[in-house]
């Protein structure tokens, strides 16, 4: 989903603007407390946060992309799940912005199907060689099935700063024949599990397109995708009766996420005649909404977290699709991730890194509120191959190093599965957050949780929708009922794990040699601090924690 910047005039200034000038006083320091309660649980904490995407799946097997890949699977080894577009789009593998090919399908000249599963496959063995699983996405329409208007051209020539609606040429239509899309669908799913085995692919999500909603991506009526789910979950499910299937991954949860629960629970199936379709997930899609103020960026968390909650209620409210696992297939702070410029600096550094955490504890947050089963919180980041250092495309890495925002989902992953109670005397209330954003004092959050092995893990951020300058954080946290003797604290905020400002310090040098580049990969790594607890009240503990502004932090205490 695309929603642009307003128009404002961006300066390279931007960048700069959340650090303090070279000589600026630092505004004292803002106290904060934050208690939490070791032995009072309150819920499940999933793991939503190991799903990742982009439009370019080529990139996946280049350089950069192996190596961010690694980093991935890291996460979570065999639960990272990456969606990618084009898997089925015509063309030699050749990469570009908002663009990939596979070539898996075309016709010979008697008008029989070809297959070549050559470059899909070397896709899909990258992913499984680091640890990651696919989520796989049946689209787009293969140039030989295609069913353009003549003339239409195939692959677009879409670049930053070209209009948007340039992207939907010839492989946004439905297809000529529906058979035949069933059939290449069909012998796909049989080749992965011919290929990977049975008990793989089923830990696999199949959904169909993206987007079908935008005429961005689908030129057709909301029926004529129904049917075109329909003929593609029937396919899969022939050749894997027990695959997981779902979708619609719309780009807003309207009313044609309302026309697709209808179909898929109560109308007659188009390629069964039966009533319903199979659906194992629902998914659909929510953005935030920056907009440039006054020489920076302001952050439209409001918006984001606005249409996560609407997607929710709308599948609370549809009764028999309610306890469903969820699936937010693209969930970021804003639309164009091949958007680059100083109006998108705010993703090289903590903005982006604060954001998620923010943004993600909300997302859990309106999950428990909603009774919502939260699988996935799909972050649709990942790397841009060759392009310019730091060009501020929304992605996890430059040129194989890595951006602050990762090393949030390095945090995330030392969470355990046990959420425990957490409070924070200044953290902005979830309906407030979701009304209005973060506009006044910052948000000073956190979120606790228990270890499978008994440790506890308080996560911390302090964030603003407004990227300027302001005070740090002065909290003291306390924990209650929690004895352990020794912690560490991991740090990712304007003097740690961020590469960005490293880079900076350098002269912001488009061509590191090897030394720079070594010096880009240390700055990025977090390094653990040990921090000793003092006693606290109720045989607890107490630590004081500095957070700079957009700063993220875990302190991980040992179990007792």
């Amino acid at each position: 989903m695309i929603r642009h910047f307003a128009t404002a005039t961006a300066t390279v200034a931007a960048v700069f603007a959340s650090m303090p000038a070279a000589g600026q006083a630092q505004a004292p320091a803002r106290s904060v407390t934050i208690t939490v309660d070791a032995r009072k649980a309150v819920g499940a904490l999933p793991p939503s946060w190991r799903f990742f995407g982009a439009d370019e799946p080529n990139y996946a097997t280049m350089k950069d992309g192996r190596k961010l890949l690694v980093e991935l699977g890291k996460l979570k080894h065999g639960e990272v799940f990456f969606r990618a577009h084009n898997l089925l789009s015509s063309g030699d593998g050749t990469p570009a912005f908002k663009w990939g090919s596979t070539n898996a399908y075309r016709e010979g000249g008697d008008g029989k199907p070809i297959y070549d599963w050559t470059i899909v496959d070397n896709i899909i063995d990258t992913y499984l060689a680091r640890g990651v699983r696919p989520y796989l996405q049946i689209g787009f329409m293969p140039e030989a099935l295609s069913s353009a208007p003549k003339g239409t051209p195939y692959q677009h020539l879409w670049r930053p700063g070209f209009a948007y609606n340039l992207i939907a040429t010839g492989w946004t239509y439905p297809p000529t024949s529906y058979d035949k899309w069933a059939d290449l669908i069909y012998q796909w799913t049989r080749h992965n599990v011919e290929k990977y085995g049975r008990d793989e692919v089923n830990r696999w999500y199949f959904e169909v397109w993206n987007e079908p909603d935008s005429k961005f991506y689908w030129q057709a009526s909301p029926d004529e995708f129904n049917k075109l789910h329909d003929f593609a979950v029937h396919a899969v499910r022939r050749a894997l009766p027990s695959a997981r299937v779902g979708g619609p991954d719309v780009a807003t949860a309207d009313g044609f996420m309302d026309g697709f629960l209808r179909h898929v629970t109560s109308e007659r199936n188009y390629a069964t005649g039966e009533i319903g379709t199979p659906t194992d997930f629902l998914s659909f899609h929510a953005k935030g909404s920056p907009r440039f103020v006054d020489g920076h960026v302001r952050m439209g968390i409001a918006t984001h977290l606005r249409n996560v909650d609407n997607g929710f209620t709308k599948i609370a409210d549809f009764t028999a699709l309610a306890s469903k696992p969820i699936v937010i297939g693209e969930s970021d702070p804003e639309g164009c991730a091949a958007c680059p410029g100083p109006q998108n600096a705010y993703r090289n550094g903590t903005m982006y890194s604060s954001y998620t955490a923010a943004s993600f504890a909300r997302i859990w947050d309106l999950a428990a509120k909603r009774r919502v089963n939260l699988d996935g919180i799909l972050s649709w980041s990942f790397e841009f191959e060759d392009q310019p250092w730091f060009a501020g495309y929304r992605q996890l890495s430059t040129n194989g190093v890595d951006l602050p925002v990762l090393n949030v989902f390095r945090l995330f992953a030392q969470l355990g599965p046990e959420r425990i109670a957490a409070t924070s005397d200044a953290q902005v209330s979830l309906d407030a957050i979701v009304k209005d954003g973060v506009r006044g004092e910052a948000d000073v959050g956190t979120l606790a949780t228990r270890t499978t092995d008994g440790r506890v893990a308080v996560l911390m951020w302090h964030y603003h929708d407004d990227d300027v300058a302001g005070p740090d954080a002065a909290i003291q946290l306390t924990i209650a009922n929690a004895k352990g003797r020794a912690a560490k604290l991991w740090r990712v905020d304007r003097d740690h794990a961020n590469s960005f400002a490293a880079w900076q310090r350098m002269g912001s040098p488009q061509s590191p040699d090897a030394k720079q580049y070594a010096e880009l990969e240390a700055a990025s790594a977090m390094q653990p601090e040990e921090v000793a607890p003092a006693t606290a009240p109720r045989g607890g503990r107490r630590f004081a924690v500095t957070l700079p502004r957009q700063g993220v932090a875990l302190l991980v205490l040992d179990a007792q």
